[in-house]
């Protein structure tokens, strides 16, 4: 895998603008279910997810179809940028109002979604945890669930809310096997029980 960096200043020589790494994002074609993905303007590409990935978002996903109105659409495929974080990011699953998908190239920008949820992996849990953390709370998503079935001491639900400045107020954790609650407007508990352990 190649890496190649952003600037969001016009093309120095050094780097790529904004607008470039766009181009070079939507130009790039990995192979058949893998994820291409621009983090902290690094383009990146992850291979499908393993069945305890895909298992996870199926239940929560169920879950919240009862609690969404029916103008909301539940999406694992649809990108979002964050701009200002050099960031074109495929979450796991991202809960947006489907007037936003009118927005051009389908990229919606990330600060449209509801919530957005990630699942890591043994290879992505760093992005999951530090980089897409910041660049959600940047974009000003309200609620971030981190689904972390690799954390070191035992898997961990952790959600995030209330953005402001680039940063997000952890407003719970739970090990998996307890429940978690989603806050207006989902007003959800979710047993984590549900979430196979790899």
């Amino acid at each position: 895998m190649s890496a190649l960096t952003v600037d969001h200043e016009p093309d120095n020589g050094h780097g790529y603008d904004w607008d470039e790494l766009v181009r070079i994002w939507e130009e790039t074609d990995g192979p058949e279910g893998w994820k291409v993905e621009v983090i902290e303007g690094i383009v990146t590409m992850a291979p499908p997810p393993a069945s305890d990935h895909n298992d996870t978002i199926d239940e929560l996903q169920r879950l919240l179809y009862t609690v969404i109105p029916r103008d909301w659409g539940i999406y694992q495929t649809q990108g979002v940028s964050v701009p200002g974080r050099s960031g074109l990011y495929i979450p796991d699953l991202a809960v947006i109002p489907k007037t936003a998908l009118k927005a051009p190239n389908n990229r919606v920008p990330a600060g449209e979604a509801r919530l957005v949820v990630e699942v890591t992996s043994k290879g992505n849990a760093a992005q999951d945890r530090v980089a897409k953390l910041r660049g959600y709370a940047h974009a000003g998503v309200p609620l971030y669930l981190l689904l972390d079935a690799w954390h070191s001491s035992s898997p961990t639900a952790s959600l995030y809310g209330q953005p402001e400045a680039g940063t997000y107020r952890l407003l719970c954790t739970v090990v998996y096997g307890e429940e978690i609650r989603l806050p207006e407007p989902f007003e959800l508990t979710i047993d984590t029980a549900l979430f196979p352990i790899s």
